[in-house]
């Protein structure tokens, strides 16, 4: 779930950069690096997501999404929408997670004792 949301995160970010440029006046020489940027490790770490630390950096490109708010405004929004994403399907991951390892130890221990 976290890679489809860091997926869909990485078009909404990169299509925030000609609004960054058009609409509020920011520079292409920093609209460009950090849109694109940032549109681009998303799709990094979305392929690295099968580690622990890619979560972190995941965590952080959350940040960078919401701190684009302070050049373009309406990312204040849209990178709140999907830092709260992000937290969902973090958080529903590790749910899931911690229930599939319940389970398998659940019908270990029960094989064990049929053994």
């Amino acid at each position: 779930m976290c890679a489809a949301v860091l997926s869909l995160e990485a078009i909404a970010i990169a299509l925030s950069t000609p609004v960054m440029i058009a609409i509020s006046d920011i520079r292409p020489a920093l609209a460009l690096p950090l849109g694109l940027g940032l549109a681009l490790l998303c799709v990094l770490v979305a392929g690295m997501l099968r580690r622990e630390p890619a979560y972190l950096l995941g965590h952080a490109v959350q940040v960078g999404a919401v701190a684009l708010g302070l050049l373009a405004p309406l990312m204040f929004v849209v990178g709140g929408l999907f830092a709260l994403l992000w937290a969902t399907a973090y958080g529903l991951g590790r749910k899931i997670e911690n229930e599939r390892a319940a389970a398998f130890a659940d019908y270990d221990r029960r094989r064990e004792s049929d053994a």
